[in-house]
């Protein structure tokens, strides 16, 4: 049976914490920045969790199912 290949662009976005979660970055902060607020600027910045319910789909992008 062929490997499991993890998904290239995934590999890029996700990265897993020392307990086993699964970090991701906000969207909408690369562009089109003069519109937002300062507020909104601020936190999209930080990193957060993966949602529980995405951590299967996500987990299977990176072969790790």
């Amino acid at each position: 049976m062929p490997k499991m290949k993890t998904n290239s662009g995934s590999k890029k976005r996700f990265t897993l914490t020392g307990t086993g979660k699964i970090k991701r970055k906000h969207a909408f902060h690369s562009h089109i920045l003069t519109k937002k607020t300062k507020k909104q600027k601020r936190n999209l910045c930080h990193s957060t969790m993966v949602d529980v319910t995405n951590v299967n789909q996500v987990k299977e992008l990176l072969a790790m199912k």
